[in-house]
This record gives C-alpha cells, sequence and structure tokens, in this order.
C-alpha cells in the first residue's frame, strides 16, 4: 500500500528527504523572527495608540487590543523569503530572485494599504484600488496563470494579446478575492492565521510533491520558499494571537495574507490546470465564507459590503458552540477542504478536477443552505443593526 501513494504521492526526479533537508531552515528562521518581531509590534502599537477599540456591535472584544501583528508577520515572511534564495542554485537565482522580489514587494504593499486603513479606515475603494496595484508586482514579475492549457481542454484557441489581458485579469481577480475573502475570515482570535496555515501547508505539500516530479526546476524552489515562510511566520505570529488574543493581525496582516496565498494560487496555475484547481479547493474556507456572507447580504436585500457579524463563524456561534469549538470545527474543514484539494492534484486529471471543485462548492453551499446560514438571525448577524456600517 506505501508503495503504491509513494509512486503517486513522490516523483523520482528528486527525493523528498533531499528537498526537506536543503530548505527546512527556512521555516524555522520565519518562525523565530515571527516569534521576535510580534512583541515588539505589539509595544509599538500601545506606544502609538494603533489599536483595535471595542465597539459592541461588529468589533465584541471587551480590551483595546494592539493591531500592528501584520506587520510582524509580513517583516519575517520577507526576510525568510529572500534568505530561502541563499540555498536556491546559483546558475537559476537571478531569475528566483526576480520572483521573489516581486511577491515580496507586492505583499509589503498589501501589508501598507492594510496598515493605512487600520490607522485612518480608508473606503474599500480605496482598498480595492490598492489591492490592485499589488496585483501588479505579480504580472511584472511574471507570476501570471497559463491560460492555454485550460482553453485547450474547452477546445478554445485565443491569441496571444486576448491571453495577456485575461491573464492579468485573472491575477487581479485572485488577488481581490483572496485577500478580502482572508479580510472578512478575520473574526475570531486565531482564526484567520489558523487557517491560513492550515492552507500553506495544504500549498507545501502540493509544492512538494510537484518538486519530486521536477514539473519547474526553477518554479519548484520558490513555491516551496514562499510556502515554507508564510507557514513559519503564521505559526510563530498564532502563539500571540490564538484566544485570548494579546495582538490582532488588523487589516494589514489579513490582507497581507490574502495576498500571498493568491499568490501561490497563481504559482500554481503557470502549467497544468490540474494544479491550479488543486490549489483553488485548497483555499476553499475562505471561499466559503465569503460566498456565504454574499448570498446571505443579497437575500437580505442587504448591503454587501456593510460589515455585520453573520458569518459562518458567528453562525455557529449563535448556534451554541463555543468560541474555541467554533474555531477548532472551521480549522477541520480548513483541513479537509485541503486534503480533498491535494487528492484532485495526485489523482485526477484537470477535466475531472473542475468538476469535482464545482461540485464539492455546490455541496457545500446547499448544506449551508439547508442548514439556514443565508438567514439574517441572530444576536451577530441581525439585519436591525444600524451601528454596524462599517465596509469590510
Amino acid at each position: 500500500m506505501w508503495d503504491f501513494f509513494s509512486q503517486v504521492l513522490l516523483g523520482p526526479e528528486v527525493s523528498l528527504a533531499e528537498i526537506m533537508t536543503r530548505y527546512w531552515p527556512v521555516m524555522v528562521v520565519a518562525f523565530v523572527l515571527s516569534l521576535y518581531f510580534t512583541p515588539i509590534a505589539w509595544r509599538l502599537a500601545f506606544k502609538f495608540r494603533i489599536l483595535d477599540m471595542p465597539d459592541d456591535s461588529v468589533k465584541i472584544h471587551k480590551q483595546p487590543t494592539a493591531y500592528l501583528g501584520g506587520v510582524a508577520i509580513m517583516s519575517a515572511f520577507v526576510i525568510a523569503s529572500f534568505a530561502g534564495l541563499l540555498l536556491m542554485n546559483q546558475k537559476d537565482r537571478l531569475v528566483q530572485f526576480h520572483l521573489i522580489l516581486s511577491i515580496c514587494g507586492g505583499a509589503a504593499l498589501a501589508c501598507l494599504i492594510g496598515l493605512i486603513d487600520d490607522i485612518k479606515d480608508i473606503s474599500p475603494y480605496q482598498k480595492l484600488a490598492g489591492q490592485a496595484i499589488c496585483s501588479i508586482f505579480l504580472v511584472l514579475g511574471g507570476i501570471k496563470p497559463g491560460l492555454y492549457p485550460f482553453f485547450h481542454l474547452l477546445g478554445i484557441n485565443i491569441p496571444p494579446v486576448l491571453h495577456d489581458i485575461l491573464a492579468y485579469l485573472t491575477v487581479l481577480f485572485f488577488v481581490l478575492g483572496a485577500s478580502n475573502s482572508l479580510n472578512l475570515l478575520d473574526g475570531l482570535d486565531g482564526l484567520c492565521t489558523g487557517v491560513t496555515s492550515i492552507i500553506t501547508i495544504g500549498f507545501l505539500l502540493l509544492a512538494l510533491h510537484l518538486a519530486t516530479w521536477g514539473t519547474a526546476p526553477v518554479l519548484d524552489p520558490v513555491r516551496i520558499v514562499v510556502a515554507m515562510s508564510l507557514f513559519g511566520a503564521s505559526m510563530g505570529f498564532l502563539i500571540f494571537n490564538r484566544h485570548p488574543a494579546k495582538i490582532f493581525l488588523g487589516d494589514a496582516g489579513s490582507i497581507f495574507l490574502g495576498f500571498v496565498l493568491a499568490t501561490m494560487m497563481m504559482l500554481f496555475a503557470t502549467k497544468n490546470p490540474r494544479w491550479w484547481f488543486a490549489s483553488v479547493l485548497i483555499f476553499g474556507l475562505p471561499i466559503l465564507d465569503t460566498g456565504t456572507a454574499l448570498i446571505r447580504r443579497a437575500l437580505n436585500k442587504h448591503p454587501l459590503f456593510k460589515s455585520d457579524r453573520g458569518h459562518i463563524y458567528d453562525q455557529m456561534i449563535d448556534r451554541g458552540l463555543s468560541l474555541k469549538m467554533t474555531v477548532f470545527v472551521n480549522f477541520a474543514v480548513a483541513g479537509i477542504l485541503a486534503l480533498a484539494g491535494l487528492m484532485i492534484a495526485v489523482l485526477f486529471r484537470a477535466r475531472y478536477a473542475i468538476l469535482l471543485d464545482i461540485f464539492i462548492f455546490l455541496a457545500c453551499f446547499i448544506i449551508l443552505g439547508w442548514k439556514g446560514y443565508f438567514k439574517m438571525e441572530g444576536l451577530r448577524g441581525a439585519i436591525h443593526r444600524k451601528d454596524a456600517d462599517k465596509s469590510e
């Protein structure tokens, strides 16, 4: 049995032991730096009064809590990512440096945009414009989906100019979607950071699988380093962010995390559509939560971008689950979707992968609707809250 799975999961080109032996320090560096930077960010947040104040409507914590967690986690990620370059093959390092630079540049800008919102509360349209600029970093770095295989599956031929336009629009869609879905998911202590860690584990396992098959000698190390950097930085921060949280991600953190996860999905979208569809399913929980919020608000004629406390995790608490149990259930769902995505990447062809993605998401939304998650009910999601007017 193990021989069968090892032959399917691990390729013959590069051994898993060789990959892990080379790149494991990246994860350790990110973790240690995150542990070091987070208390500094906490002290700076209180010194300069960059705090999340409770308001008994959308924000239900009882005490002023430090922001700037996103700055700590971003700093650890960027340093670890550049450190990872030193472990890559020298002959490919210039191209890989260009890729890492574009990722870290966009990530730093995403964090800055969120930080400005944490401090000055900018409009949703200003945030979207800033996130759109972040997506340009990826395109300039050559990180964009290869859409030709996807259209070939559909029997469609498109000219190169149209391909490039659609590729940029796809990058833009993923950056905006992932950044804002992570922002929406950041509603309970440790939830967004923990879910990000689980998703990143899924991405890392997929990257390791592809690397053992030698799918892209230049790109494989970048995928691994980015995933290890994000996982280490997230886990270091989670120690301070778990309940009761001493520091919050803030928009700086959630938008940064969403940008990097969107980047990872684009890194898997360069060649085989199956890997792309798998990565989307690995990212499944934020998609479910955002989709549920939009469907619920639309059905109840509630403004789509007006904040409320009716997300999946909020409604779980309304139904009697404790905060810790709610976070655990969301972690479990994120893990199941990540595992399903990995199975799609390994066991199915591209034409079946997209059908399985659609089937799984439809099944999840049907179950959520059947369980009443599209209704505007409960203390935390009540449609009558007039004071919950901060746009998400």
